[in-house]
């Protein structure tokens, strides 16, 4: 059964990091499009970033460019989400999500698409708070 798994989450000071993982079960990440997404309590969610392994894209929204990165490791199974200087702005539930074969730049898919992401994850709760 193919499925992601989100993991990292926790409660984390204001200025601290946090590392988010997205596992992939029984396939292979390489040829998807894989964003992430979060949704804070009584807010949209909102597409945070996003990579293409294959065509060695990635794209991170303007809100957290300068302290997020997206990385995918060796095996292609999982996707972190390093996140760098959190702000209680970031605390929401982080989700991950994927397509297979893209035909968009990843950067729709999370800005304006995320309905075009078939899998999708639980979810892993991110709370910055002193």
């Amino acid at each position: 059964q193919v499925q992601l798994a989100e993991s990292g989450g926790g409660l984390v000071q204001p200025e601290g990091s946090l590392r988010l993982s997205c596992t992939a079960s029984g396939f292979s990440l390489g040829s998807y499009a894989i964003g992430w997404f979060r949704q804070a309590p009584g807010k949209e969610r909102e597409g945070v970033a996003c990579m293409s392994p294959k065509d060695d894209i990635t794209f991170l929204a303007d809100s957290v460019k300068d302290r997020f990165t997206i990385s995918i490791d060796d095996t292609k199974t999982t996707v972190y989400l390093q996140m760098e200087g959190l702000k209680p702005e970031d605390t929401a539930v982080y989700s991950c999500a994927a397509v297979r074969s893209p035909f968009m730049h990843c950067s729709a898919y999370v800005t304006y698409y995320s309905a075009g992401m078939g899998l999708w994850g639980k979810g892993t709760l991110v709370t910055v708070s002193s």
